[in-house]
């Protein structure tokens, strides 16, 4: 099949498919005799693999080393649970700092009572006031400089 019809099978854009290949995740097809890449079943599944490990935020590096765990496998069944554990802890690590930015919005948010025909939004004051280095109701206030 060609590249088109690859990226259509797979959802994957067609640059992204010559870059995973480049970067050496996906093999290079064989060419036939007009020049056309002619990719297979095998480049469908791995790039698919490809496509499901990005879905779950997955590195290059780390899709690299799942591959090579795939083309060999028994070789590092330890190595596959790590980079799992390693992925979960960076998701759990960034659902903490996502609901401690949602903490801050809402915050933020409550700064304003849609009144803006009476006085400024407190919203924007809250933001230039956080610009000027002073407190604001979304952080804590800065540390005094020690002297």
């Amino acid at each position: 099949m060609r590249i088109g019809a690859l990226s259509q099978a797979t959802g994957v854009d067609i640059e992204t498919i010559r870059f995973y290949e480049k970067q050496g995740l996906l093999p290079g097809p064989a060419r036939s005799d007009n020049g056309y890449r002619d990719y297979n079943h095998a480049h469908l599944e791995r790039l698919a693999f490809i496509r499901h490990c990005r879905a779950l935020d997955m590195s290059l590096a780390d899709i690299a080393q799942l591959l090579a765990c795939v083309d060999q496998p028994g070789a590092n069944p330890d190595g596959v649970d790590r980079l799992i554990e390693q992925q979960l802890q960076r998701v759990q690590a960034r659902l903490k700092s996502m609901q401690a930015l949602e903490q801050q919005l809402v915050a933020l948010r409550a700064q304003c009572d849609a009144n803006h025909a009476q006085h400024a939004c407190g919203i924007l004051h809250e933001l230039v006031s956080a610009a000027h280095g002073e407190a604001c109701a979304c952080h804590e206030p800065p540390a005094a400089a020690s002297a």
